[in-house]
């Protein structure tokens, strides 16, 4: 196991007496974080959820916002711009966009955990303009070119 990477965090008052972000178990990938607020998510409705805290991660890190699994299959609950990135520069309170893909009306009440929050590493690309690229057995092939689900059986 790697040492933890510090990532410091500042409690916003409506974020007292919350947990802070915790992983669940000593094999988790992901950090589950709670609701600051309590919120009524309609089908099809989409909300930015409080978290009560803000943070200041290292630079060269991102921290990515993740659905939690059970509240997507049981409740069609997600986060549609998974996984979300939270930047290095960003020092603004951290907020779950969450939408309601299920059929009936959600409510999350302040504390529920609601996303899972994962620490990774940021390479950055630097680009080089060529007048060709390498040839690949692929090639230009996408969107399903290489097999659809039927041939996965």
């Amino acid at each position: 196991m790697t040492d933890p990477v510090g990532v410091r965090l500042k409690r916003l008052a409506h974020g007292e007496g919350l947990d802070l972000p915790v992983y669940a178990t000593p094999g988790a990938a992901g950090m589950d974080v709670v609701a600051a607020e309590a919120v009524e998510l309609a089908p099809g409705a989409r909300h930015a959820v409080a978290t009560g805290f803000a943070l200041a991660i290292p630079e060269g890190y991102e921290i990515q916002v993740r659905p939690r699994s059970g509240l997507a299959l049981k409740h069609g609950i997600g986060v549609p711009n998974a996984p979300g990135t939270i930047d290095s520069d960003y020092r603004g309170e951290l907020k779950i966009i969450l939408v309601n893909h299920g059929a009936e009306s959600f409510a999350v009440a302040r504390g529920d955990r609601i996303a899972q929050l994962v620490l990774a590493p940021v390479v950055r690309a630097g680009w080089e303009e060529v007048a060709d690229l390498d040839a690949t057995e692929r090639g230009q092939g996408g969107f399903g070119s290489t097999g659809g689900h039927a041939g996965l059986n």
